[in-house]
């Protein structure tokens, strides 16, 4: 007996570590403040939550009134009906409970059935939080799918090029992202550059990041001239129809050899060229994103990568995460502090990404980051 009690004290154990494994005071906390206050935002969106009462009592009606209906339509019909029905029998069941009454041998006998109406409404709560996780489930499966289709679309590897180094990394601030970048190596031995930052977040800023890909693919072997590629990859996002449908771009192409770098910078943060002797340029003089106008007159500009210079690029999620909700931005000062110090692409890389880690502590993503880093080995 003692044994079988030993037992079922380790199996209570075991799943209680498991069922609380990852738990911690900080996603507790973020649970009552962030996540509550987000949730409220995504629920009343849709409800005219304008012209609160004065008073507390009436501002808490009107809050809850507006929380009601907002969970109440997000909820397809029959699911609504359910919801109602539930609600209304758990709260009829407190106000005035429901009982039967019968005599036997002259005793009246009263019989209480709100515990069972509570029960019932709580049950039918349940079921139909089952059946909206149930959908959460099949929605994230098809997110991950097209997470993993996403990321085939990047460069898993390094391009082979004499004389150069490369590191490079990709985080994603929701399953699907919409930075892109990659390495093409073109017929005559020119390595084309690109890196875009698409509109927005999640599966939209998917899907025009997929966009950007196939025609970034075909500019590039049509004419891979910098405006060339730029006007063809703007004409495509424009003739998506949605003004919101924008991307920013900068396209380098580099050629080994001597070092000559022709690019252009569309609306992108403005890459780093690190030189030997420790000057740092931008790479860009301003330019407004790709697929905001039908026309563009892109301009190309040069500079030459020499050996022992180190070439950074990045998106905005980089120098524009603060570490908290009214703290300080990652900046592009702190960027340039942190490539003060040379070392290989590698180190360079950690150092930023180790920086940046440390600068947002926990607080999650909110913006897609890709960093790449290039050097020209001396």
């Amino acid at each position: 007996m003692q044994n079988r009690t030993q037992e079922y004290v380790q199996q209570a154990r075991h799943f209680l570590r498991q069922y609380t494994e990852g738990l911690n005071v900080r996603d507790l906390r973020r649970l009552f403040d962030q996540d509550a206050t987000h949730a409220y935002k995504v629920l009343t969106r849709d409800q005219d939550s304008t012209d609160e009462p004065e008073g507390p009592v009436r501002r808490f009606f009107h809050r809850a009134k507006i929380v009601f209906l907002g969970i109440s339509y997000k909820l397809g019909p029959a699911r609504r009906m359910l919801f109602v029905f539930c609600l209304f029998f758990a709260i009829l069941g407190l106000i005035s409970p429901p009982t039967f009454e019968f005599y036997s041998d002259q005793t009246r006998i009263e019989l209480d059935f709100s515990p069972l109406w509570f029960l019932l409404s709580i049950g039918g709560l349940l079921w139909l939080l089952a059946v909206e996780l149930v959908d959460r489930v099949r929605v994230r499966d098809e997110l991950e799918v097209a997470r993993k289709l996403q990321s085939d679309l990047l460069p898993d590897t390094s391009p082979v090029v004499p004389g150069y180094s490369f590191a490079h990394s990709y985080r994603t601030a929701n399953e699907v992202g919409g930075d892109y970048y990659d390495f093409h190596t073109l017929a005559d031995g020119r390595l084309a550059i690109l890196m875009g930052d698409a509109s927005g977040h999640g599966i939209a800023a998917g899907l025009l990041m997929a966009i950007a890909n196939a025609t970034l693919k075909t500019a590039l072997d049509v004419d891979p001239a910098p405006e060339a590629v730029a006007s063809l990859l703007n004409a495509a996002l424009f003739r998506t129809g949605d003004r919101r449908a924008f991307m920013t771009l900068f396209y380098g192409l580099l050629e080994p050899r001597s070092g000559a770098l022709t690019y252009i910078c569309a609306g992108h943060p403005f890459p780093l060229l690190r030189r030997s002797g420790g000057q740092i340029e931008e790479l860009g003089t301003g330019m407004l994103p790709l697929g905001l106008r039908r026309e563009i007159e892109p301009h190309a500009q040069s500079a030459v990568v020499e050996e022992g210079d180190l070439l950074v690029l990045f998106t905005d999620g980089l120098p524009e995460s603060v570490s908290g909700p009214d703290g300080d931005a990652f900046g592009f000062e702190k960027i340039k502090q942190l490539l003060a110090t040379v070392g290989s692409p590698e180190s360079v890389h950690d150092r930023i990404l180790l920086a940046f880690d440390q600068h947002i502590g926990h607080e999650p993503l909110t913006d897609d980051l890709t960093l790449v880093v290039i050097s020209r080995n001396g």
